[in-house]
């Protein structure tokens, strides 16, 4: 369990992060005619920041294997 949250910090990071501000964004801001899709309801708000928080932290992570960078370096 310990080496799985190591492997994946940026991706529970950004989704831990994303949720909480998903549900700061339904509380502070919000939807008073109850009619916005995303922002009437503090599950669905949530999940979808918990999603974009995903996705944005999961982009800075390189592709590239270690393997391949320690040949070019030789």
């Amino acid at each position: 369990m310990k080496s799985f949250i190591i492997k994946y910090k940026l991706a529970l990071l950004g989704l831990v992060i994303g949720a909480i501000a998903g549900y700061a964004y339904y509380y502070f801001v919000g939807c008073a005619s109850g009619t916005c899709a995303i922002t009437s309801n503090p599950y669905i708000s949530t999940v979808y920041g918990a999603f974009m928080g995903f996705l944005l932290l999961t982009s800075f992570k390189s592709d590239v294997p270690k393997k391949i960078n320690q040949e070019n370096e030789k």
